[in-house]
């Protein structure tokens, strides 16, 4: 049956508010917030502050929450803004203590907060939480033995594991000796997946043309700047610029240009841009003329990245060249860099590289550069900071092809570590059944890496960074690992909740329905769902 509902606009005495002065605590941000090391953020935001000097700024938490905000929602500085102001929630979350109108910093100040946790702050940040999460889960590849489990209590509940094997209840565990218990501290333990992928910086496709008629306009106006004074007394540089802007619209109609059609274009804004640096140096040696340090902070930054453009293109062009180090892609943002990656469609993208680590699902942050960087060198670091990490080596390490060097086979080797893929050496005509089972296990459980990478760019913005400062490139791009280990460590919790409510179902042990409700809250599927195949 269909009621037709008031027609017109509802006045506001008419709209309800069913929240009577009280937050829903089962709402996903107050869950949220409880999983959230506020100590921890207030601790990096303040490390160079002082306590007794100087204005109030917001605080740690009000920073911290509207960054996760923005970046779980995918929204832009200022609709982040507005919707913690309309959303009684996202206030309680960013820490005000009741519900305003009023907006609660400037979207301005957004930029300001990456800068002050930084990319280092946002790592330490998200590897709490991944810590956090894991201690609690009592995963077996993060909780340290005890040296007296037989001590604990039977009756006090235990997180469940992530790894548990299914049909194995708590009875059937053997008591632990106390050599067993001592060498059980010294063995690897849980598995160890590491992959580099670049970030996409927001910057259109660079070619040497257009850059060049880029930096050719850009120094245009910073002529006209210094020459304001000596308007009516001096006569302007000539630059040329219709005739360059004219023969660049030319050259871009061209739907495939050839070598020598490109080298002419390239030679001819070379020119143009020449004459202009050149008339910027005669600018400044005029008494005159706007001195230099009254040039606003972004011209100036563009008239040395627009020398560096012109000193490496035609370095390049009188060489005959493609390749120049530290070669400038952007004048907006000079630290993008290309990298490489050969892959399908995309043989090169713009912008910071970068190598993570996931263990037991959650993902950390172990190099960031802009220039590139081979991958395969970073494996023994990796190791060495899970071992620091987790108190033990990890049993395996499961990585692409890149990793599988000589000094990396002999450094998992000498530490007990069992690395997928093949051995070098001739292909072995005889397998196993049993090796290419563990081979396929091993392919298998290494897509979680790239699966990682997948949600990192399709559901937030590692596919598109739109951060133009170095700094605060870096910091969006942590910020993003930080905000899917908050998303896992919230799907834990729901788990938890679920092993202190549940009851053994037909008989089957509470580790067996454990391990299939995680299966299926990672799987985006229900636990009950889950049960009913098994």
């Amino acid at each position: 049956m269909y009621r037709r509902n008031h027609p017109g606009q509802l006045e506001f005495p008419d709209f309800y508010l069913p929240f009577s002065g009280k937050l829903d605590p089962d709402n996903r941000w107050v869950q949220l917030a409880e999983l959230v090391p506020w100590e921890l953020a207030e601790r990096i935001y303040h490390a160079q502050l002082c306590e007794d000097f100087g204005a109030p700024i917001v605080s740690a938490r009000t920073a911290l929450g509207a960054l996760i905000i923005k970046e779980r929602l995918g929204l832009t500085d200022r609709e982040t803004v507005e919707t913690i102001r309309e959303n009684p929630f996202l206030q309680y979350f960013i820490g005000l203590e009741e519900f305003t109108q009023e907006r609660p910093f400037d979207a301005s100040l957004m930029v300001d907060f990456r800068k002050r946790f930084g990319e280092e702050g946002m790592q330490q940040i998200a590897e709490a939480i991944a810590l956090a999460s894991l201690d609690q889960a009592g995963s077996d590849n993060v909780s340290q033995a005890t040296p007296n489990d037989e001590d604990q209590h039977d009756d006090s509940p235990q997180p469940p594991s992530a790894n548990l094997d299914e049909g194995v209840s708590e009875t059937d565990t053997p008591v632990k000796t106390e050599d067993q218990t001592a060498s059980s501290e010294t063995t690897n333990r849980g598995s160890l997946l590491s992959d580099a992928t670049c970030a996409p910086a927001d910057i259109r496709y660079p070619t040497d043309v257009s850059l060049l008629s880029e930096a050719r306009e850009k120094t245009d106006r910073i002529i006209d700047a210094l020459h304001a004074p000596l308007v009516g007394l001096a006569k302007r540089p000539r630059t040329y610029r219709q005739r360059g802007r004219r023969d660049f619209i030319a050259f871009t109609k061209l739907k495939k240009p050839g070598k020598k059609r490109v080298r002419k274009a390239k030679r001819q804004q070379l020119g143009y841009l020449g004459r202009n640096l050149r008339a910027i140096d005669r600018l400044l040696t005029n008494a005159a003329a706007l001195p230099l340090e009254h040039l606003w902070n972004r011209w100036y930054k563009h008239l040395l990245v627009c020398r560096e453009l012109y000193r490496q293109q035609l370095e390049m062009f009188e060489t005959k060249t493609h390749r120049v180090d530290d070669r400038i892609v952007s004048i907006a943002q000079p630290h993008v860099r290309p990298i490489k990656r050969g892959k399908a469609g995309r043989d090169t993208e713009f912008g910071a590289k970068l190598t993570i680590s996931v263990v037991d699902g959650f993902s950390m942050v172990d190099r960031l550069s802009w220039d590139s960087y081979n991958e395969g060198c970073d494996l023994i670091a990796q190791v060495e900071s899970y071992r620091l990490r987790l108190g033990f080596y990890p049993e395996s390490v499961h990585v692409d092809k890149i990793y599988r060097t000589r000094a990396n086979r002999a450094f998992c080797k000498s530490k007990g570590i069992r690395m997928s893929g093949p051995p070098l050496g001739r292909p072995r005509q005889n397998i196993s059944l049993a090796e290419r089972k563990q081979t396929r296990a091993d392919e298998v459980l290494r897509n979680a890496v790239e699966g990682k990478f997948g949600e990192a760019k399709r559901r937030y913005g590692l596919g598109r960074v739109m951060a133009k400062l170095a700094s605060t490139s870096a910091a969006q791009i942590s910020l993003t690992f930080l905000v899917m280990n908050l998303e896992l460590a919230l799907r834990r919790m729901f788990l938890w909740l679920l092993y202190l409510l549940s009851v053994q179902p037909h008989g089957r042990s509470s580790e067996s329905f454990i391990t299939a409700c995680i299966r299926a809250i990672d799987s985006k599927t229900k636990p009950a769902q889950a049960q009913t195949d098994q």
